[in-house]
């Protein structure tokens, strides 16, 4: 991959898939709430990542009530927050996150508190000093909401923000905020951010002159 190099006065992390590789639970959590709702496992996982739960259940069972959507959720919360087996870090995150101490970052996740707390401490991982979480949004990923209030949060202009992002949901959350997006690991070449990197191993910030973020990326 050849060495490109990205400036920005903020960067946007999204956590599961990007930080965090949840995968191992994300799939155990989600292919028995499908067996129960006799949906298709595969296709229950092409819809879930990076969208909050209550949000993929509208999408998979668009007649059930939004109310059984939400008390569905905080049970499929808790069951998450419970289970951290097999919850690491993507390869490069911690030390990204070292590099990043100072400068302006946020976490935007479409866990709640309690689950991206745990997942982070599992992962091994520092949170970011400025978080949006689910509580902090009305709207789910796909809806930029989320990239909006931390951009605002950081007092960084959209346009000057980059994200970084795995699931399609994200991704497009991103672009629609009119921001850059980085992909990171195998979900997020299907989607078309405007770069892709297998993991954070190949990114590394740093603080320029005039107080931006520059990124090397190879």
């Amino acid at each position: 991959m050849p060495s490109t190099v990205l400036t920005a006065r903020a960067l946007l992390l999204d956590m599961d898939g990007t930080l965090v590789n949840s995968d191992a639970v994300v799939e155990r959590i989600w292919r028995r709430w499908a067996e129960r709702h006799g949906l298709d496992g595969d296709e229950v996982m092409t819809v879930v990542h990076g969208r909050q739960g209550h949000a993929s259940m509208a999408v998979l069972l668009p007649d059930r009530p939004v109310e059984q959507n939400l008390a569905d959720n905080a049970r499929m919360l808790a069951e998450e927050t419970a289970d951290m087996d097999g919850v690491v870090e993507i390869p490069g995150a911690s030390a990204f996150l070292r590099a990043l101490r100072g400068l302006p970052h946020a976490l935007v996740t479409s866990a709640d508190v309690p689950l991206s707390t745990a997942r982070m401490a599992a992962a091994g991982l520092d949170l970011p000093d400025v978080r949006v979480t689910a509580e902090s949004v009305g709207a789910s990923k796909p809806s930029p909401e989320g990239f909006l209030k931390g951009a605002a949060e950081l007092g960084v202009d959209p346009a000057d923000c980059l994200v970084f992002e795995d699931s399609g949901a994200g991704i497009t959350a991103g672009r629609a905020a009119g921001m850059r997006v980085v992909g990171v690991g195998p979900r997020a070449g299907k989607h078309k951010p405007d770069i892709v990197v297998p993991d954070l191993t190949r990114v590394h910030p740093s603080r320029t002159q005039n107080g931006t973020i520059q990124l090397h990326i190879n």
